[in-house]
């Protein structure tokens, strides 16, 4: 689904306007899809008391629109309008049941001062029993949601932030040819094409040769790990250059990490376990001419390398502190940083985190939903990285959708591990274990 930034959005509006499409009409759309959603989701109304917090813009007017739509059809309704001098909060309206923040739409900008300030305070504390239901976004972000219902398009915003709660997005007449955006969700439907059943006459060396370098002494378990998620992502074979055999699986060969060979594999994975290595990673980034995968202790190694010299693709798999190392500076504007650094850099860049980043050196980004705070646990990075070689290996030709697929997959297997397991009972290679219950959803 596409995601527009409050610029983007704008001009989606003035585009609709322009086409025909009067903003009062727009205007009417969206507060009755918030009116809706509220009856969809509160039935029966009569039994809810509301208050609806109306701004000055257009926002205040998606809100009186709703008020409008819903008068005489709750048990109560108040209306705090943020113009009048002194806006009042009686007893009786903080016995509400549904609170309708549509105070600050997308457009706003800057620090919320004063009695904007003071409104907001007061939908997040002094309505104990009610649902809070946005219109558009919470106001200034800082509103604590249950449901906001937006208009037209996802907004980054709504994903990157939990107090968005329940997003619901309502078509309020704009023509889909008009949201158009480099920015998207990663979609599970995208990567049907990947697991189509293989041909019966395939053999092992259909499906790719990774090499993950990794496994120092005492990190030999970084490098099996992701050895193992490379196979387990379908990967024909597997070796893994490390300091030693004896804690890899039969399925997986290995290589002393001081003499190993480049020769006929498909793409390397580089990281896992490795420690502080530059003079190998550099190595590897001259001599290796198959797609590379970067992890851990090889970002480490590389900061301040352009890739742009390679003539094959590189991925990179940072955590936010890698990627701090890698640009010299705390990330503050995830979207921002990832998009910059893959387009300076030439790299697809996955940004990990809380909805992970995937971007690519062209513009286009998309924000992974699937993932877990279960997945905060040791080896969950290397998975990752053994993940994304296994599907690259494989389908090198689309090494985006390969990426893209790995990301919603590692998501989506530790959800529902954490389903079963509990968040703290999930342990890295676990996610292997639902690994094939994830590709099905795909499929």
């Amino acid at each position: 689904m596409k995601v527009l930034t409050a610029e983007q959005m704008r001009e989606v509006d003035r585009a609709a306007i322009a086409r025909g499409i009067p903003g009062e009409v727009l205007m009417e759309n969206a507060g009755r899809s918030v009116a809706d959603v509220i009856e969809r989701e509160f039935a029966p109304l009569a039994r809810q008391r509301m208050v609806i917090f109306c701004g000055k813009g257009n926002n205040g007017g998606d809100g009186f629109v709703v008020a409008r739509l819903l008068a005489g059809r709750v048990a109560r309704l108040d209306v705090v309008r943020a113009a009048d001098p002194e806006p009042q909060i009686t007893a009786e309206m903080r016995e509400a049941t549904v609170v309708v923040d549509a105070l600050l739409g997308t457009g706003f900008r800057g620090t919320v001062e004063g009695r904007f300030a003071e409104l907001i305070r007061a939908i997040n504390q002094d309505f104990p029993r009610a649902k809070i239901v946005a219109v558009d976004v919470p106001s200034a972000m800082q509103v604590r949601a249950d449901i906001t219902v937006t208009f037209a398009a996802l907004k980054p915003e709504l994903l990157l932030d939990d107090r968005a709660g329940k997003v619901v997005v309502a078509d309020i007449g704009i023509p889909a040819d008009l949201i158009q955006s480099d920015l998207e969700t990663n979609e599970a439907h995208d990567f049907a094409p990947l697991f189509r059943p293989r041909k019966r006459d395939a053999h092992k060396g259909d499906f790719g040769h990774v090499l993950v370098v990794g496994g120092a002494p005492g990190k030999m378990g970084a490098a099996a790990m992701a050895g193992l998620a490379a196979l387990r992502a379908g990967a024909g074979l597997v070796t893994v250059a490390g300091s030693g055999s004896s804690r890899l699986a039969p399925e997986l060969m290995s290589e002393p990490l001081d003499n190993f060979s480049l020769e006929r594999k498909t793409v390397i994975a580089v990281g896992p376990g490795l420690g502080m290595n530059r003079d190998l990673v550099a190595r590897l980034m001259k001599d290796a001419n198959v797609p590379m995968v970067i992890d851990a202790d090889g970002l480490n190694s590389i900061a301040g390398t352009d890739f742009r010299g390679r003539g094959v693709q590189t991925v990179l798999t940072p955590h936010p502190g890698e990627m701090a190392r890698l640009t010299g500076a705390k990330v503050t504007d995830r979207l921002a940083a990832a998009r910059g650094f893959a387009q300076q850099r030439n790299v697809c860049l996955v940004l990990k985190g809380h909805r992970t980043l995937i971007a690519l050196p062209d513009g286009r980004m998309w924000i992974n939903l699937t993932g877990t705070p279960a997945l905060a646990t040791g080896g969950t990075g290397d998975i990752l990285t053994g993940l994304v070689a296994g599907l690259v290996a494989q389908f090198s030709n689309n090494i985006e959708t390969a990426v893209r697929a790995a990301v919603w997959l590692h998501g989506r297997a530790g959800q529902i591990g954490a389903e079963e397991l509990t968040e703290q009972c999930l342990i890295a290679t676990d996610i292997l274990h639902y690994l094939p219950r994830a590709i099905r959803e795909c499929v």
